[in-house]
């Protein structure tokens, strides 16, 4: 059996909500049925049917409204929806994530301790940056401090609309700009203390690690540098060099075809914090490239040991399951 740690989806009757406060947003998910229609998920599945996936949701309550209440009713919704589609379908689906409405952080708390207490969701996704701006760490300890509590993990997704001159050809934003979203999360995380503070935060960024891997010894020499030459300091003192706090991120295998890029992740996080995920169903074949994930990560330069913590151990490990 594999689990696939980001798949997305946006379930029926939420859809159908969806369509009557934003149908742009609805008619955007009706291109890719694979998201809301069951029985064509289903059969893309059929393809590859060692394969259980965890939910998250798309078209989350906080990318569509800026009213808290209205951001607080929807996230509800979605809740307890992603709970029902994992309880009805134990065959098909590992476990579900909870999405919160970020308007409100206390709204969010309190639906947070609902969803993982009362509904079994396994954690939560957060988007970065949230209404354009990135995190405010002040406003999120809370929630992040529960999450450490609950020993569940933090799903990070990247999200930056196409609205700077930079961004808006070629598929900018979501090629090259949403890496860079992710990235930018983890140093706000890592720069602003918050992984020291708790240590047994548990955090999935997507995209194996984003730009992490690949520049984490320019990471190192740009910051000693700009301590050297212009007195640049963080605003956090940290009791070990900062890479380290990099690598107590998980992530997961979306690259698509790219083996090496998945050994450059392996190489930097180790094979005990990459678990096996494919953005099911975003690509061209609305989920049948599941396939190409799998080869990926078979032929990667590894034990079949590492291969099975990254396909199955890894993930049933985080999410107690």
């Amino acid at each position: 059996m594999k689990i696939d740690i980001f798949t997305h989806i946006v379930p029926p009757k939420y859809k159908t909500a969806l369509a009557r406060v934003a149908p742009h947003l609805s008619d955007h998910v009706g291109r890719l049925p694979t998201l809301y229609d069951m029985d064509q998920r289903f059969r893309v599945m059929d393809n590859c049917p060692e394969v259980k996936q965890v939910l998250t949701m798309a078209m989350t309550a906080t990318l569509i409204f800026d009213d808290p209440k209205s951001g607080a009713e929807f996230a509800k919704m979605a809740n307890d929806e992603m709970a029902e589609l994992a309880n009805k379908h134990p065959d098909r689906f590992a476990a579900g994530v909870a999405s919160l409405a970020m308007m409100d952080i206390d709204d969010a708390a309190n639906e947070l301790d609902r969803a993982v207490r009362d509904l079994g969701l396994k954690g939560i996704q957060l988007f970065t940056p949230v209404k354009n701006r990135q995190w405010n760490l002040d406003d999120l300890l809370p929630l992040l401090k529960r999450m450490s509590d609950y020993n569940l993990p933090i799903w990070i997704h990247p999200v930056r609309p196409i609205d700077r001159d930079d961004y808006e050809m070629y598929f900018m934003n979501h090629v090259f700009g949403w890496p860079y979203e992710s990235t930018a999360a983890m140093l706000h995380l890592v720069l602003g203390g918050i992984m020291e503070k708790l240590p047994q935060l548990k955090v999935i960024v997507h995209h194996c690690g984003a730009l992490v891997p690949f520049f984490a010894g320019r990471m190192v020499e740009s910051y000693d540098a700009s301590r050297t030459i212009h007195g640049m300091e963080s605003t956090t003192r940290l009791s070990r060099p900062f890479i380290d706090y990099f690598k107590m991120f998980y992530t997961d295998t979306v690259l698509g075809r790219g083996t090496p890029g998945l050994m450059c992740g392996h190489a930097f996080f180790g094979a005990h914090h990459l678990l096996f995920g494919t953005d099911m169903p975003y690509d061209a074949e609305m989920g049948n490239r599941v396939i190409h994930t799998i080869e990926a990560v078979d032929a990667m330069a590894i034990t079949d040991q590492e291969k099975q913590m990254i396909y199955l151990d890894n993930a049933r490990a985080l999410l107690k399951l």
